[in-house]
């Protein structure tokens, strides 16, 4: 009956939210804030990782970071990148991600232009299909965006 008076008014059953798709990202750290890194210039790369200390640095164990990356940046998340990346970059990007908890995500479209497979990046780096789409679902799940 309930659902025919609905059909009858026009209005629409109530559909339950969708469950958070990187619940696994620190859903229970106060503060969150989602990366983009999207250029190949180290100076531009250390600047992000920097931000990335300092905010552990600052909130420690209360702080959930996730690092997009995609476009010349995702050299950063290869084994064998095709274009210079510091060394030191990478085992900062390891550190972090070991160490801290930082996610780093890379983004499928841009890897399949450069004809990379998952088994051709870091082993902690996670592929999504769309880097910008991921960065979305993370800003609906209360993310911070920073890009710069």
């Amino acid at each position: 009956m309930l659902a025919l008076s609905a059909v009858a008014t026009g209005a629409r059953a109530a559909t339950p939210a969708p469950a958070p798709r990187f619940p696994a990202f620190g859903d229970d750290a106060l503060h969150k804030i989602v990366y983009q890194l999207n250029r190949a210039e180290p100076e531009y790369q250390e600047a992000i990782l920097n931000s990335v200390s300092a905010m552990l640095k600052k909130y420690v164990d209360d702080v959930a970071i996730v690092v997009v990356v995609w476009g010349p940046g995702i050299h950063l998340l290869a084994k064998k990148p095709q274009r210079p990346v510091p060394e030191l970059h990478q085992q900062r990007v390891k550190s972090m991600a070991q160490a801290y908890g930082v996610k780093f995500i890379a983004c499928g479209n841009t890897m399949h232009t450069v004809g990379w497979a998952p088994e051709d990046m870091l082993d902690i780096a996670q592929v999504e299909e769309v880097g910008a789409a991921a960065v979305m679902e993370l800003q609906e799940s209360g993310y911070a965006y920073l890009a710069w």
